[in-house]
């Protein structure tokens, strides 16, 4: 058995099939009693540890204007501890990592205290008394996107966490219905809040990006994300020889996880730029200077990349029917991507149509005003509470 399934089995032995509600736990007087899961602060930072970071930091701004009460953020012990962020007490505890630490040594450290678990996972042993942000359900639904132990951990370990009654958020309501149907629970027991994009904006542009990678403003067209097979970046072949008939360049932001992403078949054996990771400055002057962002992608949960392209002014092309035509709304263009045809065809149309790109800017800009990361904290608060309330 791997270690992930002698956590999940010794974690869910220990777990509470049912929890007594806490008396006197109402109202604001319920965030006394909530911690934070803060193992994603010894993580590599990548989409999930970005959402983490932004919306503690978003409660520890709220908690130092005392609109909400919360105690430490507990975490693994680690070789190279994290800072301190903000306000908020940072408590180092157990003796295990990872997946152990969390499983078997978060749930006593928080003391019965509710926990807030912002990265997808959470410790079975606190049973109802916590909080799990789950953004997608991707290991169910695009299961050729994920390697055979990362799909079974998450699939076990969800399922786990919503039969013991943990409260369940997503960030769209395209989430919480397919994480309704795969977890089997009422979508009622799924709560939703927003996401944001003002990151991309706090750090100048770097001036330098564009030379620093041989391209030149409006000269490419951007896609940014992993090489996960659900990104679909193969989609692209004809848009990128379209590009280069044009004597512009395709170029990809991104890099693979081969922790959690399944090796190979992504589908991109086209000439494109590969830009592997880059700064939030880098990615900020490729943003505003793309002719636009392609997002062919089959499945997102919220998709992040179209959000900070319409902060950023970038015309944005996607693929419709899951969580980014709810979040962009008619500030994207949408295309068929089931076949390169379709986005080189919409990618053209872009190209060409007098108007169309400076459209698609002003509206990309107005919808992503307000998704700003103070404002999901705000929401989260709101849930916190609610949670507490009925704990």
């Amino acid at each position: 058995m791997s270690e992930a399934g002698q956590v999940l089995r010794v974690a869910a032995h220990d777990a509470p099939r049912a929890t007594a509600p806490r008396p006197g736990l109402d109202g604001d007087a319920a965030t006394d009693s909530l911690v934070i899961n803060g193992r994603f602060l010894t993580q590599p930072v990548t989409g999930v540890q970005r959402f983490a970071t932004e919306i503690l930091n978003g409660l520890d701004q709220l908690a130092a204007a005392g609109a909400i009460r919360i105690g430490d953020i507990l975490t693994p012990r680690s070789d190279a501890p994290p800072q301190r962020p903000g306000h908020l007490g940072l408590r180092a505890t157990g003796r295990l990592r990872g997946n152990a630490w969390e499983q078997v040594e978060l749930a006593p450290a928080a003391d019965g205290a509710m926990i807030l678990n912002l990265g997808n996972t959470g410790p079975l042993r606190a049973g109802r008394r916590q909080i799990v942000v789950i953004h997608d359900a991707g290991a169910f639904d695009t299961p050729e996107s994920y390697s055979l132990p990362f799909r079974l951990w998450y699939r076990s370990l969800h399922r786990g966490l919503a039969l013991l009654g943990a409260r369940i958020v997503t960030v769209s309501a395209f989430s919480r219905t397919r994480l309704a149907e795969r977890l089997r629970i009422p979508a009622e027991r799924i709560a939703v809040m927003g996401e944001g994009a003002d990151h991309m904006l706090r750090a100048p542009a770097d001036p330098a990006a564009l030379d620093r990678h041989g391209l030149r403003p409006g000269g490419y067209a951007l896609a940014v994300g992993s090489r996960a097979q659900h990104k679909n970046l193969g989609a692209l072949s004809a848009s990128a020889q379209l590009l280069a008939a044009r004597g512009m360049t395709l170029a990809i932001v991104g890099s693979l996880d081969a922790s959690v992403f399944r090796q190979g078949a992504d589908g991109v054996d086209f000439p494109a730029l590969a830009l592997g990771r880059v700064s939030d400055a880098e990615l900020r002057a490729l943003y505003e200077s793309a002719a636009c962002l392609l997002f062919p992608s089959r499945y997102e949960g919220y998709g992040l990349p179209p959000v900070e392209a319409m902060a950023c002014g970038c015309p944005v092309l996607a693929a419709p029917g899951h969580a980014v035509e709810e979040i962009c709304g008619d500030a994207a263009l949408y295309a068929d991507c089931a076949t390169p045809a379709g986005p080189a065809a919409a990618l053209a149309r872009l190209l060409d149509e007098t108007g169309l790109a400076a459209d698609l800017r002003a509206r990309g800009l107005q919808r992503a005003q307000p998704l700003r990361w103070e404002n999901a904290a705000a929401g989260l608060a709101a849930i916190i509470r609610q949670a507490g309330a009925s704990a």
